[in-house]
């Protein structure tokens, strides 16, 4: 029980205000504008623990895999009734057993100052190996989901590969993850405002994945700057040696 106590509070300690001012004001935003629109219970929790893994994760807090697998299987099950195919697949068949896999990948370069995960950037060769992997992976898997009779396949396929491709960049701790994520965001809006106005999911869905846009944003900011002190600690030191 101690240890447990101990771990949260590492977790939510080293904030500053800004970041626990976004992280209220996500969370509280979605969840008043979902009761107002009266959205199902479940589509508020799997919206408010995907916005907190999110904003944990943007922070470098390892507990985001925790909030990541409740939010996945709830997810599952909403995108499953939205006939998202891709989705559905990629959450229990990917994010499920990579959740696990990145906290013990986070676990080992944690920095111990400031309880964030340790941050880095991608060379250019990865850069280009990543473009050429994720333009190969969209086109064969829309093909795949238009077979199978899904919506939007060609959406969905992008939001599917490119979700693989970012969790990869995540669980590497590579910064260029959160240009990934943008993509990955900008088409889920486009997805669930297609679903919400079709009548097949919730405005919180809609919500969840506006907040996870805005928030790649800010974390690309933060995560760039972070990366950069940690690539000059590194240089200082080996120039000392």
């Amino acid at each position: 029980m101690n240890n447990l106590k101990e771990f949260w509070k590492k977790e939510i300690s080293g904030w500053k205000k800004t970041e626990l001012f976004w992280l209220a004001f996500a969370n509280i935003s979605l969840l008043v504008i979902s009761i107002i629109m009266q959205d199902t219970v479940l589509g508020i929790a799997a919206s408010l623990t995907g916005v907190t893994c999110v904003i944990f994760c943007g922070k470098g807090k390892i507990s985001n895999y925790i909030f990541g697998t409740v939010n996945v299987l709830l997810y599952s099950y909403i995108a499953l009734k939205a006939r998202f195919y891709g989705e559905v697949m990629l959450n229990m068949l990917y994010y499920f057993p990579t959740n696990i896999l990145g906290w013990f990948m986070w676990k080992k370069n944690m920095n111990n100052d400031t309880g964030e995960v340790v941050k880095k950037r991608m060379t250019v060769s990865q850069d280009i190996l990543t473009v050429i992997v994720s333009a190969a992976g969209i086109a064969g898997y829309s093909y795949v989901l238009k077979l199978l009779g899904g919506n939007l396949p060609l959406i969905d396929s992008m939001s599917t590969v490119l979700s693989v491709i970012a969790q990869i960049l995540m669980i590497k701790r590579f910064t260029e993850q959160w240009i990934v994520w943008i993509l990955v965001d900008a088409v889920s809006v486009i997805m669930w405002v297609t679903a919400f106005l079709r009548g097949d999911a919730d405005i919180a869905m809609v919500l969840m994945w506006s907040v996870y846009l805005l928030n790649a944003i800010f974390m690309f900011v933060k995560w760039y700057k972070d990366s950069a002190e940690n690539k000059a600690a590194d240089t200082a030191v080996t120039v000392t040696e």
